[in-house]
Parts: C-alpha cells; structure tokens; sequence
C-alpha cells in the first residue's frame, strides 16, 4: 500500500481556518490489501466534510444526529465490530481513523475538512498541523493561505521536524495582508538518511502569528450579510489581582505531581506583580490557610510563600468542598482590597472529593452560592482521575475556565502558560452593544473578564438592509469607565473580500455557526436541566444545518457493499 500523493490545505481568512487533506493510495501488491487514512486534527476543529473514492467511485461520509446515526450503525454492523473513528491523542489533537479493503492494482482517494476559529492566546494565533505520513511520499505538500484584512503583524512557522535539509523545502511569502507558506520536500528531502526508506516527517507543523490593531473599537469584516467583530484592545492598565491559589496535597499528589506544582507556583510567585494580593489554601482531608488573610505581593512575602511551597507535601484525603469555601471566604473577609481590582480563585487537584462533602452536584451549589458572581473560579484538573466534568461545570458557572495538566515531563510549564493567559485582567464588565431591530442570531455579547493577549469575538446575521453597522463597547478598565464606537460601512467591508479569489464564500456565516455551536455548548454545561435540552437542540440545528460533527452529531462513513457496512465517527469531550 503507497501513499503516493498527500495534500494538506489550509486557508486562513480572517482566523477562521478551513483544512482539507486529501490523501492518494495505490495498493501496488497482487492481492487485496486494507489501506488506512489517518490524520491527526486539533481538538477545537470541527470536521465537515469526508469521502473516499475507490477506482472514481466515491463515497461520502454522511452527517446525522448522533442517535439517530446510532440507530442505523447498529442495524448495520453488529456490536464490537469496529471501534469509534476518532479519539482523543493528546493535549490538542484528536485522531480520525479509517481503513479500507482495496484491490489489487486498486487506488483509494480519502478526503477530510476540517474548520475552526483560531483563538488568540498570549499574543498570537496558532494553526497546529500534525504530520505524520508514516512512509515516504511521492508529492508531499502542505499549502496554507492567510488572508487578515486588518494586516499581518508578525508571522512565523515552527516545525518539530525541521531539519537543515527540510528547511530548503519551506517557502514563505508575505505582504501586508496576505501570506502564502508551501513545504514541499522531494523525497529525498523527507529521508532521514539517504541509505534507509524512513521518513522525517513526523510531529507538528505550526504557524503562529498575529494582526495589527489600530481601530480602538475592534474591527469589523462582513461577508454575505454576516458580520464578525473581533476585540483586543492593548496598552492599557492592568489591574490588581486578589488571588487564592487552593491547592491539593492529597497522597494521590505524592511524587511527580507535587513536585511540578511546587516548581510551577514557584515561577508564579516571581510573575505576581508589586499590586496584586495573594495566598495559598491547601488541602487533603483537612484544609490549611498559609495566612490568615491576603498579603500584598512585596518581595518579602513573596520569599516567605516560596519557603512555603517548598515544604508542600501530599499525603491523605480530598476535601475539595471545605478548601474552596475558605478561599471564597478569605476573599470575603479580605480588607481594604483596592476598589478596582478582579478577584480570582485558581484551584488545582488531581481527584475526585473523597472527604467532607463528596457529592458534586452540593459541592457546586455551595460554591455558586458562595461566590454569587463575585470572584472568578478556575478549575485545572491533574491527570485523568479527575472529575474534569465537575471542575468544568464549577468552573464555567462561576464565571472561569477549566482545563486538564497533562502528567507530562512540561506539567510546569502547562500550569503556568494558564497562569500567564489570566495574568493580566485589563477589562472588567464588557458589554458589545449592537442596534436591536437590525441584527440577529448575535453570539455572546457580555463578558466578566478580558485579558491582555486575547480576543474578544462577536458575530451575527444583519436583518435588514443596513448602510452604517453603528457598535458601542461598555467597560471598565482599572483608572476609567470606557465608552467605545465605531461605525462599519456594510457596503465598504463586502468589498474587502469580494475580490479575494481563495476565499470560500460564506466563511463569516460559517464562523458565526461555528462559534454560535461552540457557546451553546459551553453554555449547557453549567445550565439548569430544564435549559439544558433547548440549548443541545437548538446546537444540534445548526451542526445538521452547516454539516458539522459536533459532540451532537456522527459522520457516518459508508464503504463498498461487499465490506462491512458503516462506520461512525463521533467527536469526543475533554469530559468524556
């Protein structure tokens, strides 16, 4: 079985990126082989499309209501014959797998898309490609496009594999607005030396840049009457943050995982500004404050905290319910905290509660009570013992994020990239404001807490014939409250992308569904029962209406009549 043809293509419009690869495979032996396709897409992405054609026979993968794809799977193979189609591989990427029986002297085409919004993080976007063909490739290529009306600020591409060699196979053209990155190597190129028939090209090829910003409102782009409103305003004041650091030191942290986390809050004790007030809960069966309210991050207490976390060992139970109510207790109690400031719990554990209370759905409640919308929680979870659905939920209904720490030689580094992207709140309270009568289907429009080096994304569908797209931001940042507008000339912003010839037309609509399914979703996580159906529904709609496999939804992969039937491709969670 050869590979003799694999094309990765990405076009980047306005960070919206859509990817197809496209992989040819001739079965050169004299009996029928199985050929394998198998790409490795990140987590975020959301895949769109597949086909394979044997001998110019295609068949397309068809996308269905999760149940319902079930029901005729089922009828169609019987149970345990074939495994999920796509699984999770790593931090980022998930994997999608399929094989098919080909004859001899036959060719096989496999096709896959994938789309998905690039999110801004510390600074820049990043497209991650994995490659790993796993044999030598006759024409080998990876071609992406960036078209950012706004201007490309900087631009850079980074590879695992790149050797002195390969790097003669890496063009880059750029100019204000556009870039154009083509890796092409020769055979040769992609041998590891010159004597043996393996390949090079193995891990990630990754394009990290970011735009220009001159507009302090954000900037508008509008597509076939859908518009996206992108928002990161910078250089502006940080404000003081009040931290509680809850940490676990249950004997499940023994080891490894402790020692990370002492060397990672060691690194963040440096990165706390002269402003910002901190303090440290830690935990097993019973719950220790290191002081008994918030000091003020001078180099004297950050050096006493540091002899502290040194002394952390883990041994015990898991009363994660106990430690949070004294974190938000602490913050509670905490005087004289400046006015404006942005208050945050970050807790970290790598278990289930085991003692005190240990029923999550009253863990929850408690700790929603407890906070009432004044304090941020984030949740990361240690490993995979963790209930990452509970940290999720708590940390989604109290206005945070969760995310997992892989138990990696990097763990370090993970917690404390989380602890860079909420470093640095610049605006609390953000409200967009859109004309009412004239737009519809709008995304999330409020935000609690926006932090240098992200973005903020709005989208949605103008209902009538506008000529000016008046906006309005609401805000605090830490010395004023802002007031900021802008006004868009619909006619002017279709223009910018009327003559862009690789663009697929309707991106912005597919982005505003995208990102719409994205927020429904995160959205029902930490919804009562009740809204949690309507939101799934309305999420389900739109993923069967724009072809898109979502947690909701299966790709259903048909195959010649002689070879089992189907097979399902389902996406999976962070959750499980």
């Amino acid at each position: 079985i050869e590979i003799y043809s694999l094309h990765v293509d990405c076009k980047v419009t306005s960070r919206f990126a859509h990817t197809v690869i496209t992989s040819k495979i001739v079965n050169r032996a004299n009996e029928s082989s199985e050929a394998t396709f198998e790409v490795e897409l990140p987590k975020t992405a959301f895949i769109s499309n597949f086909s394979m054609s044997i001998d110019g026979k295609v068949y397309p993968g068809i996308i269905k209501e999760k149940a319902s794809a079930q029901r005729q799977y089922d009828t169609a193979v019987s149970h345990g014959q074939s495994a999920g189609l796509v699984k999770i591989t790593g931090r980022k990427l998930e994997q999608f797998q399929v094989s098919v029986s080909v004859a001899a002297g036959s060719r096989v085409t496999f096709e896959l898309t994938h789309e998905e919004l690039l999110k801004r993080r510390l600074g820049k976007y990043e497209l991650l490609l994995k490659v790993r063909p796993k044999q030598l490739v006759q024409h080998f290529q990876i071609d992406v496009h960036i078209f950012e009306p706004q201007g490309i600020r900087f631009l850079e591409t980074n590879s695992t594999f790149l050797t002195n060699e390969l790097t003669g196979a890496l063009t880059k053209v750029q100019d204000e607005t556009k870039a154009h990155i083509l890796f092409k190597p020769t055979v040769d190129q992609q041998k590891i030396s010159p004597e043996l028939g393996e390949t090079l090209l193995n891990g990630d090829f990754l394009v990290r840049y970011d735009v220009r910003r001159d507009a302090t409102a954000g900037d508008i782009q509008i597509v076939n009457g859908y518009f996206v409103h992108y928002f990161a305003p910078r250089e502006m004041p940080v404000f003081p943050k009040n931290v509680v650091f809850v940490i676990d030191r249950s004997g499940s942290m023994a080891g490894r995982k402790i020692e990370q986390t002492r060397d990672a809050l060691l690194k963040i004790l440096q990165d706390l500004r002269a402003e910002d007030r901190f303090s440290f809960i830690t935990f097993n069966s019973k719950v220790a404050e290191w002081r008994s309210s918030l000091l003020e991050a001078t180099a004297e207490n950050v050096a006493s905290a540091a002899a502290f976390v040194q002394t952390l060992i883990a041994s015990g139970g898991t009363d994660i319910h106990q430690a949070l109510l004294a974190a938000v207790d602490a913050l509670h109690r905490a005087e004289a905290l400046p006015e404006r400031s942005v208050s945050m719990i970050i807790l970290l554990t790598d278990g289930q509660p085991t003692s005190g209370e240990t029923d999550v759905e009253v863990i929850q409640e408690n700790i929603q009570k407890a906070i009432s919308g004044k304090y941020a929680l984030f949740c990361l979870g240690f490993g995979f013992d963790v209930s990452y659905k509970f940290l999720e939920k708590m940390a989604l209904s109290n206005g945070g994020i969760a995310r997992r720490i892989y138990e990696n030689a990097d763990a370090a580094l993970q917690l404390q990239g989380f602890y860079q992207e909420v470093a640095t709140p610049i605006l609390t309270k953000i409200e967009m404001q859109y004309p009412e009568n004239a737009i519809e289907g709008l995304t999330k429009t409020n935000f609690k807490l926006f932090f240098e080096g992200s973005e903020i994304v709005v989208s949605g569908k103008i209902s009538n014939e506008l000529d000016l797209l008046p906006v309005e931001i609401k805000a605090q940042s830490h010395t004023s409250d802002l007031t900021l507008k802008e006004e868009a000339n619909v006619k002017e912003k279709e223009q910018v992308f009327q003559n862009q010839s690789y663009i697929f037309g309707n991106f912005i609509e597919r982005l505003w569904a995208y990102l719409t399914i994205q927020q429904l979703l995160e959205k029902s996580i930490s919804a009562p029962d009740h809204q949690q159906k309507a939101l799934e529904a309305r999420a389900l709609e739109l993923s069967l209406q724009y072809g898109f496999v979502t947690p909701l939804t299966s790709l259903l992969v048909t195959k010649p009549a002689e070879q089992p039937q189907a097979e399902l491709a389902n996406k999976p969670t962070e959750a499980g």
